[in-house]
């Protein structure tokens, strides 16, 4: 009797412990999770309500950071069949290159790499080497720099032509990119962002060949300083603008007492606008900069500044480009002694197609006038220091080629390059040079990569 009594006893006291345990674990779980929301029926009583499950956002992977190595090179193998009798056109690049010398040269290589921080930041750093035929002197022991972008011991190196930082939208449809950088003379910038990419240089399309008329006279090409670059209609961007504020000292390194480096700043401008579907492109350009401060002999000081207009027609078989531009140079030369503005005019026009999905064609013709107003009885000094301005000498350049295209980024350029060089001086003036030229023939190799 005992045992089964004691048994009866055990199995209830387990059997309560149980329903205890069971109902304090559920009791748990209610109070842990969120009270049921309840609904009133018509009838007046309450139901719980249908509890909704939350899930996590899915993260956005369609923007993928750009890191990107590219880079560009060309050169020729050319021919000098005629070299100008006394070396005019210091500005060009076979200034200096005697007659029927032939050699292989490069005369540009890029390396640069981007870096997409993040969607808002971009970094961008070019390594340049633009080497010129060795023209200088080179005595030994004595070594002086040989040309342009040549090592003092004649070899080609790498310098810094651009190192910035971009912020896009800094507002809508406005970047702004701090550093060293394209100027918006005729500098290409990348898609995507809300620079120009249209402009001269782009358009040409043939640096392979030569630069844009105001770059082979001196315009600065790219500059440290600040820039915005913007769009007016952020959605299609067909119509922009870029103001930027440099050092005027491109990449070099110039003494800190340079009126070009610290004392005065340059300052650039420009209006672009695309038409007709985006078949017509126009550019307007503007620059002032001031170079020294007034003095004894010049008691006006000096400065010079540009106004350039380009426009190009967009078509399938053909596209025509236009750019034309004047700048003054204020007390630029010195007429018998007296100082006097200048104001030199360039004109540049090309044309270039496709003959087949390989082969195309390019030619263009140059006109440049340094002095307007140039008395050509007068006596005349240069008081500039803007490039290697010469006020004596007037200019045609023609070039025309073909471009072969085997594969995406690779060129084959066959062309002319022909500059006549004409005294602006009276045949009876001291020191006036008779009309001659420069002709060289050249096989030019052009490639891409990373791009």
């Amino acid at each position: 009797m005992f045992t089964r009594l004691f048994s009866i006893a055990a199995v209830a006291t387990l059997t309560l412990g149980a329903i205890t345990v069971k109902a304090q674990t559920n009791s748990q779980v209610l109070a842990a999770a969120p009270a049921a929301k309840t609904t009133t029926t018509d009838a007046g009583t309450t139901a719980p309500a249908e509890v909704k499950k939350t899930t996590k956002a899915a993260e956005d992977t369609s923007w993928k950071p750009q890191r990107r190595i590219w880079g560009y090179v060309f050169g020729d193998l050319y021919y000098n069949a005629h070299a100008d009798a006394t070396n005019r056109g210091s500005e060009n690049q076979y200034n200096g290159v005697p007659k029927y010398r032939n050699a292989f040269q490069f005369r540009r290589i890029y390396l640069g790499y981007d870096y997409e921080i993040t969607k808002k930041f971009k970094v961008e750093l070019l390594l340049a080497s633009e080497p010129n035929a060795n023209t200088g002197s080179f005595a030994g022991a004595t070594n002086t720099i040989q040309n342009g972008d040549n090592l003092v011991d004649g070899k080609m190196a790498f310098w810094i032509k651009n190192a910035n930082l971009r912020i896009r939208d800094l507002w809508n449809g406005t970047d702004l990119v701090i550093g060293e950088m394209g100027t918006p003379g005729f500098a290409l910038n990348e898609p995507g962002t809300n620079g120009p990419t249209s402009l001269s240089e782009a358009t040409w399309g043939y640096r392979s060949i030569e630069k844009t008329i105001t770059d082979i006279h001196k315009n600065n090409s790219y500059d440290l300083g600040a820039a915005l670059q913007g769009t007016f209609d952020p959605a299609v961007k067909n119509f922009g603008y870029v103001f930027m504020v440099g050092n005027n000292s491109t990449s070099s390194l110039l003494s800190a007492a340079n009126n070009n480096t610290g004392f005065y700043k340059i300052f650039y401008g420009d209006l672009w606008g695309k038409f007709l579907n985006k078949k017509l492109y126009v550019d307007i350009y503007a620059d002032y900069v001031k170079t020294s401060p007034s003095s004894t002999p010049i008691p006006d000081g000096q400065n010079h500044n540009m106004f350039k207009i380009f426009a190009a027609y967009n078509t399938k078989p053909i596209t025509i480009g236009v750019e034309a531009y004047t700048q003054k140079f204020a007390s630029g030369v010195s007429k018998a002694g007296t100082p006097e503005n200048a104001t030199a005019q360039g004109f540049s026009v090309f044309a270039k197609g496709a003959i087949s999905k390989t082969l195309n064609y390019f030619a263009r013709f140059d006109a440049y006038q340094p002095d307007t107003k140039f008395d050509k009885t007068a006596s005349y000094t240069v008081n500039t220091n803007y490039g290697s301005y010469n006020p004596t000498v007037k200019e045609n350049f023609y070039t025309l080629g073909l471009d072969y295209q085997p594969a995406k980024g690779v060129h084959f350029e066959p062309n002319i390059w022909l500059v006549n060089y004409k005294d602006n001086r009276d045949a009876s003036t001291t020191g006036y040079v008779a009309p001659d030229h420069n002709l060289v023939y050249r096989a030019t190799v052009y490639y891409v990569f990373g791009k």
